[in-house]
């Protein structure tokens, strides 16, 4: 069976904490669910080199381990995990659909997910040629850019892995980042690509060209300014707005794009729900995030099956 054809009860969209805790609880409740996450390591709390105050740690742990055991519980109760990266959805029908670039999900439910790591366009030229030349989805762009000079923008494991997937398909690929190391943890494989080349402490100060993209300029650490002519800019830097682009117009946001939900994670749109950062909560901690990502599921699994009340999950 294609996935095109499999209907899951709930359609989860992000895998960090509150992802992964809506899966954990929907699964254990024997709703048929999977997680799409973009990057298992492209997440905030992926980021964090330390965490020690989190309820049941006795001794600290990044945040990269925290959430490896987060997906490791996840799927323990049956969840599914694909990384893939969502591009659209359609939820105002009975059945929801997730799109991505290879597969169609269709669920029950859909728990938005996908965190506030978001940006607006901050580099001269790069809202002008956005769909021009510049991009925020290698694996979706890259078949376009075969044969010719692309750089990525970005200094995280998930800027690395999206240029070494463009080195199988450029000629030559740039990786700017704007730090002097890149923050991996260890050497990661994708630079060892014979058409890859690392920009270190740079900063990409203007995206210029007519029709399309054909020029970057950037900066080193000492303001020295130098061009390279290029075709396609890959942006993987982050910022703090609710990551949403994927919805378009199907679900209601405020205007500061913050996907608006009740205290159960419910939107305006039956049988989808959102928890964490993507609903710009006050307080942006784990914690409140995984327990976000409880009732969510709680809440999803009462859609389902129709319920005046919440089931709740009692250790068995």
């Amino acid at each position: 069976m294609s996935d095109s054809d499999m209907l899951y009860d709930v359609v989860i969209i992000g895998g960090g904490p509150a992802g992964l805790s809506s899966a954990q609880y929907a699964s254990r409740a024997k709703l048929k669910t999977i997680v799409l996450d973009k990057s298992a390591t492209a997440g905030a709390l992926a980021f964090t080199s330390h965490i020690e105050n989190y309820p049941g740690l006795i001794t600290p742990v990044s945040g990269k381990e925290l959430l490896d055991i987060f997906r490791e519980q996840a799927l323990k109760f049956g969840a599914e995990y694909v990384e893939t990266q969502v591009v659209g959805v359609k939820l105002d029908g009975e059945t929801k659909e997730v799109y991505t670039m290879d597969s169609v999900y269709k669920g029950k439910t859909v728990i938005v997910a996908t965190g506030s790591m978001g940006r607006k366009p901050t580099i001269k030229g790069e809202a002008e040629l956005l769909g021009r030349g510049v991009s925020y989805c290698a694996v979706c762009d890259a078949v376009f850019y075969k044969g010719k000079t692309v750089c990525v923008i970005g200094n995280s494991e998930e800027a690395v892995k999206e240029a070494g997937h463009l080195t199988r398909f450029a000629e030559t690929v740039f990786l700017i980042s704007p730090t002097p190391e890149l923050k991996l943890e260890g050497h990661h494989p994708a630079l060892d690509a014979k058409n890859i080349t690392i920009l270190a402490g740079h900063v990409v100060t203007s995206i210029e060209g007519g029709e399309t993209v054909e020029k970057i300029k950037i900066a080193d650490a000492s303001k020295k300014e130098s061009e390279i002519p290029l075709s396609g800019v890959f942006v993987y830097l982050h910022g703090s707005r609710p990551i949403v682009d994927f919805l378009q117009d199907s679900l209601e946001r405020t205007e500061n794009e913050c996907i608006e939900i009740n205290r159960m994670m419910e939107t305006p749109m039956p049988g989808v729900f959102a928890a964490g950062d993507v609903t710009c909560t006050e307080v942006r901690q784990v914690v409140t995030a995984v327990a976000n990502g409880c009732v969510a599921a709680l809440s999803a699994e009462k859609y389902i099956h129709h319920r005046s009340r919440r089931k709740s999950d009692w250790g068995k």
